[in-house]
């Protein structure tokens, strides 16, 4: 991505406010000019074309049809028209740093320190969960529900294992430990360079998570009328032989998943019934595209103005989430009058601005699912309760809440309940000590045992992630030195992390993101921050469905009209009404809910 002069300039600007102060810090007019020069340098230096490294499957095909031209393909294909299997279903995840510094740890390097004792040691949660007081569990649910709609790596290989020999006083069930390997891309013939590992879910921001990555798998979530999703005569999901809700994506399934894909489906069939009643000559797939269409962007608006400002409430980044959607003035009236003079992004948002790749084939990265290792934020236990008085109906531990677990309890306490129990609760503290332990002893549907927290560890050795400190410096920002000024300077904390690591430099990415110390009004690290700034823009302006075709010609002038007027609030109170007193007074349906009684 080359700069213009203008480009340039601001990046110079930028350069000379950072040396005053950090943009955290600046004035919120400056702090959001600073931010999109970050930005923009980001676009320019961090964004890695895995196509290069060898040819891959040939995802494009012939020339789009009507349909496809006007909504989204199952598989991902034919977002871009020119390049139709630009992030489709099955193709390479990206990356944000340079291939050299992407290449797979050898062998010796790929267990040292052991991730089994990073997890014991230092990601292990004690006896009470910290927690974050200014967000509701409901957060915690949300983005995995939205990371299921975004990234997946396939089944593991099941005869392949990296191997851990246990430490003294670990009652881990076997010796070693073993853990399965990623499935890599077999186009991609390593020869001591980086791998290549492909995403089983389309890269777009398309609603996958519900409505799957494949039109077999589709075809058996539709009700096959009215352009609806099948749902239940008791207003819950149908089942699959496994007895866990039939949707797009099942894997790592629990309660608050459960809610949020049944809310979600709910949603599509109250747009897919509007519709319906505006269009009532339009075919079961057109009413169905066009709900699809507008449920994702909804998801997606969700996300960026209400989501990211809960848990990154810092004055400045909820400014510039607002400008992301609505433009500079942060005011969707504003938004809506410019866009009939201007397609810059700046002045009206993304949606409806331009398509910009801004030099590289869109795709998700590896180092965006790195960032996104958001574990700590889940509870070891689920705290149902009554809407109508908060007593404790149930206490559940998230195992429990599990899989076919998850179903039990939406039937026994209600769609309802569950959302106010979320609603009413607080997710945990991304922080070293803080890894739910129910996941340090998972077991899988077909009986594998795994770490989860190891797993995390190794995934990131794995694929070429690099570590803390080399990670810092080619996203842009400076090494830490030391591990006390890692850790905030708590000599107890760096002493426990120089314990397992040898050097600061040998720091695990994610164990590097739970020690540094928060920004104030940040629920996450500023390190994983700088790659949202560079991927949250990304996934929405490489999209031509929140760009050149968010207009009226495509999702309809009712179809735009319900994402600009709808919230996460309004989502909740259609379709559970009786939630209102506990949403009473609540601007951010993230935050935490009244209580009943």
């Amino acid at each position: 991505m080359r700069l213009s002069v203008g480009q340039r300039l601001a990046l110079g600007i930028a350069w000379l406010l950072q040396r005053w102060r950090p943009w955290h810090q600046q004035p919120k007019l400056l702090g959001l000019f600073s931010l999109l020069a970050i930005r923009m340098r980001l676009r320019q230096l961090n964004l890695h074309d895995t196509s290069l490294l060898a040819v891959p499957e040939d995802l494009d095909g012939p020339a789009p049809t009507a349909e496809q031209r006007s909504a989204r393909a199952p598989d991902g294909r034919y977002n871009d028209l020119e390049s139709p299997g630009m992030g489709a279903a099955g193709s390479r995840f990206g990356r944000n740093v340079p291939f050299w510094a992407s290449s797979t740890d050898g062998e010796p390097k790929l267990t040292s320190p052991s991730p089994r004792e990073v997890s014991r040691r230092l990601l292990a949660r004690g006896d009470q969960m910290a927690e974050v007081p200014f967000l509701n569990l409901l957060a915690g649910a949300w983005i995995q529900f939205q990371i299921h709609d975004w990234v997946s790596h396939g089944k593991n290989q099941r005869d392949n294992h990296i191997e851990l020999p246990l430490e003294d006083g670990d009652d881990w069930h076997e010796n070693p430990m073993r853990i399965r390997r990623s499935p890599h891309d077999p186009t991609r013939v390593t020869g001591g360079g980086p791998a290549a590992f492909d995403n089983t879910e389309t890269h777009w921001w398309d609603g996958s998570q519900l409505y799957g990555s494949s039109a077999e798998a589709l075809s058996e979530l539709r009700e096959g009328a009215g352009g609806r999703l099948a749902m239940g005569d008791d207003g819950l999901l149908p089942v699959n032989e496994a007895g866990v809700d039939k949707t797009g994506v099942t894997g790592n399934y629990w309660l608050g998943l459960s809610a949020l894909h049944t809310l979600f489906v709910h949603e599509h069939n109250a747009i897919a019934d509007m519709f319906t009643s505006k269009h009532p000559d339009w075919s079961d797939d057109r009413l169905f595209n066009q709900a699809r269409l507008v449920n994702a962007a909804l998801m997606a608006k969700i996300h960026t103005i209400e989501w990211t400002p809960a848990i990154l409430p810092h004055p400045t980044t909820v400014a510039a989430m607002n400008a992301n959607w609505y433009g500079l003035f942060g005011s969707k009236r504003m938004a809506k009058l410019l866009r009939r003079f201007s397609r810059s992004d700046v002045f009206i948002g993304i949606p409806g601005s331009r398509v910009d790749h801004h030099g590289a084939p869109y795709t998700l990265t590896e180092e965006f699912v790195s960032v996104y290792r958001l574990h700590p934020l889940i509870p070891d236990e689920i705290v149902v309760r009554s809407r109508a008085n908060h007593e404790v109906t149930a206490t559940p531990t998230l195992i429990e809440a599990s899989e076919a677990g998850s179903r039990a309890l939406m039937q026994n306490h209600g769609l309802e309940d569950v959302l106010y129990s979320f609603g009413v609760a607080h997710p945990g503290m991304l922080q070293l000590g803080n890894f739910p332990n129910t996941l340090r002893t998972l077991t899988r549907p077909d009986g594998w045992k795994l770490d989860l927290a190891a797993v995390d560890v190794m995934r990131d050795r794995e694929r070429g992630v690099p570590r803390y400190n080399q990670f810092r410096e080619l996203i842009r920002m400076p090494k830490v030195s030391s591990f006390e000024e890692l850790v905030g300077g708590d000599p107890e904390l760096a002493a426990k992390v120089s314990a397992l690591y040898q050097g600061v430099d040998d720091v695990d990415l994610m164990v590097g993101l739970y020690a540094e110390p928060l920004l104030e009004g940040f629920g996450f690290s500023e390190t994983a921050f700088r790659i949202f700034v560079l991927m949250a823009s990304r996934r929405l302006k490489s999209d031509r469905f929140f760009t050149d075709d968010y207009r009226p010609e495509v999702y309809t002038p009712e179809g735009i009209r319900w994402v600009e007027d709808t919230g996460m609030r309004d989502v909740v109170l259609r379709h559970a009404p009786s939630l209102s007193p506990a949403l009473a007074g609540v601007q951010n349906a993230f935050a935490p809910w009244a209580k009943a009684g």
